[in-house]
């Protein structure tokens, strides 16, 4: 430890009034206030290495602690205060507990400033609401369908920022995510557990910013019921059985009624699409000498291009269409422009009261590519032929790897069938 500076007591020598820097004398605030700009630093006496070092203005000054940092072997200055601001007391009390720091090892400038580190992050904790917004602006450019991007976010201010959104995240327990969750645990088990992954995805997002160490939502299952098994709590979408089809299309499809709502339902029927593709089909999809409507991948759920091979009363269909090509591109729209709501399709069906599958509901536009599905293995057809026509994603990754061709050509047969099969008792004329 470096010894503190000696200071001579003879006043015609000292600078700092009367004995002001003598080194075993110790510092009062009679001799801070005379000591004046300009003067030499003094011991300020009862903590070795303490020290006062006169300030631009008399009776003014800071106190610096030196010492040689444990860690590095090198002498330092640690500032502790400016007087009279922090007292002589304040600034002997403060350079003792830093001088235990030493005594243990730790540099006290390195450990303050880890200590300030803390304190800012501490201070820049977000709430729960905070952070749920500042993820989903993270990871909604992903979002490939605009409903499940919106969803992601709906879901998380809907059940838990109502209860837990103003708290600091690193605040949270896990007794505050089952209380969010509790109340849809059972209920809407398919909604909880969708807002229980999205809460934990925020929580991960915590993590990995530094404002907490542990998810205490992997742990909230230990707190609530067990949920349904998710093969008991599945619900499909009402369908009309593939046997009871023509009958219903019958009763939908009349020749003095086929508005353009009609047509598209009629049209999703007929290719087994799903119902964001037929309302957004347009002219430039459709190509008419190869009887064939190619979907671009941006507009399957899927992210892949499909194909879809046009049966005969389908081309009829569009050719129907054709006349009011000029007004916009797309194919099934009043306007050309504007496409058609799903909920314009879902009231052809729900007015016409078709029956469906499920007891007391009728049946949905989703249901048909059911209806479809269990009319292809019912009479014979591949099941892959089935689920090409379907569009469903290959969920065995080495099969997705070698499995290139969309069997188009062998699709042709089974959607001439399906078309004639769905409208054999109708008397449009397709």
């Amino acid at each position: 430890m470096l010894h503190s500076t000696s200071i001579n007591i003879n006043k015609s020598q000292n600078k700092c009034g009367a004995g002001c820097g003598a080194e075993k004398e110790l510092l009062t605030d009679t001799k801070a206030r005379k000591c004046k700009a300009g003067d030499k630093p003094v011991s300020v006496g009862g903590v070795p290495g303490l020290r006062f070092e006169p300030s631009s203005q008399n009776g003014r000054g800071k106190f610096t602690l030196r010492f040689v940092s444990p860690e590095t072997r090198k002498r330092r200055d640690m500032g502790l205060g400016t007087y009279p601001h922090v007292s002589i007391a304040q600034a002997r009390a403060t350079a003792l507990q830093y001088k235990a720091l030493i005594a243990d090892g730790i540099d006290p400038i390195d450990q303050r400033e880890r200590d300030a580190r803390i304190q800012e992050q501490e201070n820049n904790i977000p709430t729960f609401a905070t952070a749920c917004e500042k993820v989903f602006a993270d990871i909604s450019p992903a979002f490939k369908n605009n409903k499940h991007k919106q969803q992601w976010i709906n879901t998380l201010r809907s059940y838990a920022i109502p209860k837990i959104g103003n708290v600091t995240v690193d605040q949270l327990r896990i007794a505050d995510f089952a209380d969010a969750l509790r109340p849809i645990w059972l209920t809407k088990p398919e909604t909880a557990s969708r807002l229980k992954q999205r809460c934990e995805r925020v929580m991960l997002w915590c993590i990995a910013q530094g404002y907490i160490e542990h998810n205490p939502v992997s742990s909230v299952s230990a707190l609530l019921p067990k949920q349904p098994k998710k093969r008991d709590r599945v619900q499909h979408f009402p369908a009309v059985a593939w046997r009871d089809l023509p009958s219903a299309a019958k009763q939908l499809f009349q020749a003095d009624n086929m508005t353009c709502g009609k047509q598209a339902l009629l049209f999703l029927i007929l290719t087994a699409a799903r119902s964001g593709e037929v309302r957004g089909a347009t002219w430039d999809e459709i190509d008419f000498p190869n009887n064939v409507w190619s979907i671009p991948a941006h507009r399957t759920k899927t992210g892949k291009p499909h194909n879809v091979p046009l049966s005969p009363p389908a081309l009829n269909l569009l050719k129907h269409r054709k006349p009011f090509a000029h007004e916009g591109p797309l194919v099934f729209s009043k306007s050309g422009r504007s496409p058609l709501s799903d909920m314009t399709l879902s009231k052809i069906l729900r007015d016409s009261k078709i029956a469906s599958d499920t007891a007391q509901r009728f049946a949905t536009v989703h249901g048909f590519r059911s209806s479809f599905r269990d009319w292809a293995s019912e009479n014979g057809y591949a099941r892959d032929l089935a689920e090409r026509a379907l569009a469903h994603a290959i969920k065995s990754e080495t099969e997705s790897a070698y499995h290139r061709t969309d069997l188009l050509e062998q699709r042709r047969d089974m959607m001439e069938n399906w078309g004639s099969f769905a409208l054999k008792q109708s008397i449009i004329s397709l």
